[in-house]
């Protein structure tokens, strides 16, 4: 079988593909790298189309880290995703769905570990950051909490997956009036690998890699 066998070219070619394919043209050049790092995750060009945004994401992020605010994930999957390496020495992102606490709270709130787990996060949730890239349960809770005075992050990077709440939960974070900045993916579509392929490429650009 003939197939291309040389790392370097088999990566250059693969971001060819994409600019070439790709709607780029829309994103601001901070945003660029993020849509395409997002589009490299899940091999789908036209996810460019339903890529979503408010304000400066790239920055509201890498200030925020820069500063040693936290950054939540909804799961460990999301978590391990994260490359350290583009992170500030001894950065660590956290992750409370395995939180002995979890549980008992999921059962008194009525819902699931995932939304639970925000209750979690309250304590140092003000001006952190926030990746979800499996439930809809921890956005639609992350959003009642602020929509209700709660602790507000300083971005989100929102990629929940699926066939259950996951297009409603992004889109009531797209028709939010709060005025933190965001990216997401409209739609059905997102997961782990797109979540942390987004905040992989906002903290590349971090001024700790320069």
């Amino acid at each position: 079988m003939e197939w291309l066998r040389e790392p370097e070219a088999i990566y250059q070619e693969s971001f060819a593909t994409i600019e070439r394919e790709a709607a780029l043209e829309q994103f601001p050049a901070a945003l660029r790298d993020v849509a395409v790092r997002m589009i490299h995750a899940c091999g789908m060009v036209d996810l460019a189309d339903d890529i979503a945004w408010r304000g400066d994401v790239v920055a509201a992020v890498n200030t925020a880290i820069a500063t040693s605010k936290p950054i939540f994930c909804d799961c460990e999957m999301v978590r391990s995703g994260v490359i350290r390496r583009f992170l500030p020495k001894g950065f660590e992102p956290e992750c409370n769905l395995n939180d002995p606490q979890t549980p008992a709270l999921a059962k008194s709130l009525a819902t699931t570990r995932s939304a639970a787990a925000v209750e979690l996060w309250k304590p140092k949730l003000e001006g952190a950051v926030v990746l979800i890239g499996n439930a809809p349960t921890t956005l639609f809770h992350l959003l009642e909490l602020i929509e209700t005075g709660g602790p507000k992050p300083a971005a989100i990077v929102a990629a929940p997956v699926g066939f259950v709440g996951a297009a409603e939960s992004k889109q009531a974070l797209i028709e939010s009036q709060n005025d933190f900045p965001f990216v997401t993916v409209s739609g059905r579509r997102g997961g782990s690998a797109i979540a942390s392929a987004a905040l992989n490429a906002i903290i590349k650009q971090g001024s700790w890699n320069d």
